[in-house]
């Protein structure tokens, strides 16, 4: 039963992942890009460890967590996993996953989280990314981080006013332990996908104006934007990475 019940969630998110696969290629022929230029950052926050691992085992080597505790918990569980059945198994086992921290960081949280992620999305102040900076530095290592951005300018959304962007790069640039890779925004909730577009366009004008203006080096390459329910017109405005979850394991848990 318990066999049936895994091959079951395997069968529905190859499923999943095989028409957003599809609906990725086509968003990127419409703007005539590359597919292999967006990645796709599986939002695990609302599944259970062994759905993580059907996912993991279906190629999906980039996780993201909006919660440090859940992070953390995860991918402790997902590292020892893999360990034992390279083992067991030794041949045939995926490698460790990449943890995005795409949720709201706060700094008395950061040094739990940094032996854990691989690069956080959701850098909205100088006093965490000096937190980040200092933490990683002191274990010799350097975390990639894009600035949140509250593009729409909603009171319920973290992130830094449009006009402050190149301000705060100024700052970060001599940060050792972080290294700015780009820009990171949530769009409005909207019924029709298309009213998101100028909230994309938006963040990929400020991108595109901080590359040709220098104040960024050629690291800063990156724009997370688009989910679920907008992946296809991010992908049209620019995304480089896709934040899905509802769409990815709909029908699995």
């Amino acid at each position: 039963m318990v066999l049936d019940m895994e091959v079951s969630v395997r069968r529905k998110l190859s499923d999943n992942l095989k028409r957003i696969r599809e609906r990725m290629v086509a968003a990127c022929r419409r703007c005539r890009r590359r597919p292999d230029e967006v990645r796709l950052i599986a939002v695990t926050k609302t599944v259970e460890v062994d759905v993580i691992r059907s996912a993991i085992e279906a190629g999906l080597l980039d996780l993201g967590e909006s919660r440090v505790q859940e992070l953390v918990r995860r991918a402790g569980m997902i590292r020892e996993h893999l360990s034992r059945r390279r083992v067991i198994d030794r041949d045939d086992v995926p490698p460790n996953p990449r943890w995005h921290m795409i949720g709201h960081l706060q700094r008395n949280k950061v040094r739990t989280l940094l032996p854990w992620v691989d690069m956080v999305h959701s850098l909205d102040s100088l006093r965490l990314a000096e937190e980040i900076s200092e933490e990683a530095a002191r274990t010799r290592n350097v975390v990639p981080g894009l600035i949140e951005v509250n593009v729409s300018g909603e009171k319920s959304k973290f992130g830094i006013a449009v006009g402050a962007v190149p301000h705060l790069v100024e700052h970060l640039r001599g940060l050792a332990g972080i290294r700015i890779i780009g820009l990171m925004t949530m769009a409005p909730i909207c019924e029709d996908p298309e009213e998101t577009r100028p909230y994309f366009a938006r963040l990929r004008e400020i991108f595109e104006d901080m590359r040709s203006e220098r104040i960024v080096g050629p690291e800063f390459r990156e724009l997370s934007m688009g989910m679920s329910g907008d992946f296809e017109v991010a992908i049209e405005e620019g995304a480089t990475m896709v934040r899905i979850g509802t769409a990815l394991f709909e029908g699995v848990a």
